[in-house]
Parts: structure tokens; sequence; C-alpha cells
């Protein structure tokens, strides 16, 4: 039976999660800017309270993004160096799909509009539908205006709105079921997504782990 560990540092949040011997445990917390001290102890204090070790693990799933830059830096260099001395394979999953595989977990909803804050008046948008209790991007990943955001083209029935994006709602001409805009990404719905994806055997090597900003321009203001 693998063992799977995930972590997440792209957003306010700080997560890890771990798959081991058939049970899945987590600790999540909102920590900004701590990420870069409390993600080893958090991930040291997982694998301890599960009566392992780093030896164990048999890949390593991260957020990839969209997201803060430094948080999704943090993780892949962490995840990365990991990899690195265990010679373990990695699971990029993207940060929209871990906020819709949450929204699922929570609230039971089958589709999900996944929006994150991406600051200079943008959002990171994706929308996913549930398929056999995975939760999979319907068209691309886009960072946007709140006004251009929209769902799928062949869009139906009820969609739920999830992620710090919402906060910009009345901007989104969008109409939900309901939506939680304080949601964050959370590991264990991260560790949810990299289970599918190690079953399917989308590992990839520590040195392709590359992160996903969706926006060229990262710190620069637009020109108005």
């Amino acid at each position: 039976m693998s063992t799977l560990l995930a972590l997440d540092t792209a957003t306010e949040a700080c997560s890890v999660a771990l798959l081991h011997d058939g049970k899945v445990t987590s600790h999540y917390e909102v920590i900004p800017r701590l990420h870069a001290q409390k993600l080893l102890p958090m991930i040291q204090q997982l694998l301890a309270d599960a009566g392992t070790t780093l030896q164990a693990v048999d890949a390593i799933a991260f957020g990839r993004g969209p997201g803060a830059f430094t948080g999704v830096r943090i993780a892949i260099g962490v995840v990365q160096g990991l990899a690195f001395a265990l010679d373990r394979p990695v699971l990029p999953v993207s940060n929209l799909a871990v906020l819709a595989q949450r929204a699922y977990r929570e609230h039971g909803v089958s589709q999900v509009a996944a929006a994150i804050d991406a600051r200079m008046d943008e959002v990171y948008w994706g929308c996913y539908r549930e398929t056999a209790g995975e939760m999979r991007l319907v068209g691309t990943e886009a960072v946007l205006p709140p006004e251009v955001a929209a769902l799928p083209d062949d869009a139906s029935g009820d969609w739920f709105g999830a992620g710090t994006g919402w906060g910009y709602g009345e901007r989104i001409a969008v109409n939900l079921s309901g939506s939680d805009a304080g949601m964050l990404p959370h590991a264990e719905d991260l560790l949810t997504l990299a289970r599918f994806a190690w079953e399917r055997g989308e590992s990839i090597p520590a040195d392709d782990a590359q992160p996903v900003y969706l926006r060229d321009k990262v710190a620069t203001p637009k020109a108005r």
C-alpha cells in the first residue's frame, strides 16, 4: 500500500497531509508569512504521529499554483529538497482543483467554479466537475478580471463558488447555488487528487516540478 505525502503553501493556509497504512491524517493552519518556518516541522510532526518516516514515502504531492508567488516557491523548494534526498517522484496538483475538491468534500457539490484572489484586480479561475469522486477541470485555468470570468460553454445545473476570488463576487456574472469566499486549499484534498494521479502513473521526477502562476508578470502592476 502506497504512502503519499502532500503539502501546500500557495495561499495564506499552510497544510500537510499523509496517506499511510490506508489512513489519512492532516494538519492545517492559516499562518500568512510563516510557511517557510512552519512547513518542515509540520511534516515531521505528521510523520511522527503516524509512526512512520520520510523514507517510507513513495511520492510527494504539492500545490503547484496558482497562488502567491512566494508561497508556491516555498512548496516547490521543500518538495524538491525532500524528493532529491529520498530519490522519490513528485505529484504536482493545481490549487484551483484542490479548492474544488474541498468544496466537494465539505459541501457535497459536484460542479465548482474555483477562484483565488490574484491581486492586481484579477482572479485565478477554473471550473471543475466531479467524476467518480475526483474534481476534474472543464476547459482551462486562467488569470483574468472578475468581469471576464465565466462558466464553461456547456454549463448547466447548479454551480458552487469556492475560494477567495469570490470576494469579487458582485463583479463575476455567474449564478451560483452557494459559495464560500473564505475557502482556502487544504492538503487533505490535495492528497485525494494526488492519489488519483498516482494510480494513473502521473508522477514526475523532482527535476520537472514547476510552479504554475498563470501570469507572466507576477509582481508588477498592470499598465493603466
